[in-house]
């Protein structure tokens, strides 16, 4: 089969905070492809420092090893929640950082996708221009509606939607979500990775909506990061997001991107 082509834009900005505690970062081959976006949170700056060690553990590790499957995927999680808790040992006190985890794997050589995530960070799939999956965040609000305590619009409304029930370096029980195994992917495929500040102002409807009218992936996020600002208020998240468009390729030219981080669901599954 022809090896797909994927194409990359990020965006990353504090919004209406002092600091950007948001990471995000890629690294692709000729085989093995790997994006990851991570939101921190945590007294004494620990936001910063969590999701940035996120991001670095998951790259580093998938650069040395790029496998693409459920098991890679959990591993990847395992070992970013690992370093985290390494690194609150040496923090000050008063510091509970911690952050949220989503990653999308891609082999590009026999076109298959795997995604997993820790948190309220997601991943969509659109497919033929439309939203064909998202993922299901660990918050209470996610857990209250999925036991009939009430619609889906709380995600965006509730008061506690910001809490979470499983996050990279808590000390509780992990919770990871993975897609399992690897699922076909195609040209025409286009993913979106983003943290909470993003998605809670860009619905589902807008970001098909926006994706159909976009020139690139470039263009898609530029419109969406605009809905944003002026959506939100002054105090509004730090908000970040990756698309990625999968094309074919006729050549196998390699591509290593060094690791970038960002400083300073209604529809399920129909695959």
């Amino acid at each position: 089969m022809t090896k797909l082509d994927v194409h990359t834009a990020h965006l990353s900005r504090v919004g209406g905070r002092k600091r950007n505690e948001d990471s995000c970062g890629y690294w692709t081959s000729d085989t093995g492809c790997c994006w990851v976006v991570s939101d921190g949170a945590g007294g004494h700056g620990g936001g910063d420092v969590a999701s940035q060690l996120v991001v670095a553990t998951v790259l580093e590790r998938f650069a040395a090893n790029p496998v693409v499957s459920s098991e890679a995927a959990v591993n990847l999680l395992e070992s970013a929640h690992e370093a985290v808790m390494q690194a609150k040992q040496h923090q000050p006190a008063g510091t509970d950082m911690h952050a949220t985890c989503v990653l999308l794997l891609i082999d590009r050589e026999h076109g298959q996708v795997v995604w997993g995530h820790a948190g309220d960070s997601r991943a969509y799939l659109f497919r033929h221009g439309r939203l064909a999956y998202q993922t299901r965040d660990h918050s209470l609000v996610q857990s209250m509606i999925d036991a009939g305590y009430g619609s889906v619009e709380l995600i965006r409304t509730h008061p506690q939607r910001s809490l979470l029930t499983s996050a990279i370096g808590n000390a509780g029980e992990l919770v990871i979500s993975v897609s399992g195994d690897p699922i076909p992917t195609d040209a025409g495929d286009v993913f979106l990775l983003c943290s909470d500040g993003w998605w809670e102002y860009v619905d589902e409807t807008h970001m098909q909506q926006t994706l159909a009218e976009a020139e690139n992936a470039d263009a898609w996020l530029d419109v969406m990061a605009a809905t944003v600002d002026r959506t939100a208020g002054d105090s509004n998240d730090n908000y970040t997001a990756i698309g990625i468009v999968v094309s074919a390729s006729e050549s196998a030219t390699t591509v290593i991107l060094a690791p970038r981080t960002a400083p300073a669901e209604t529809p399920q599954e129909s695959l």
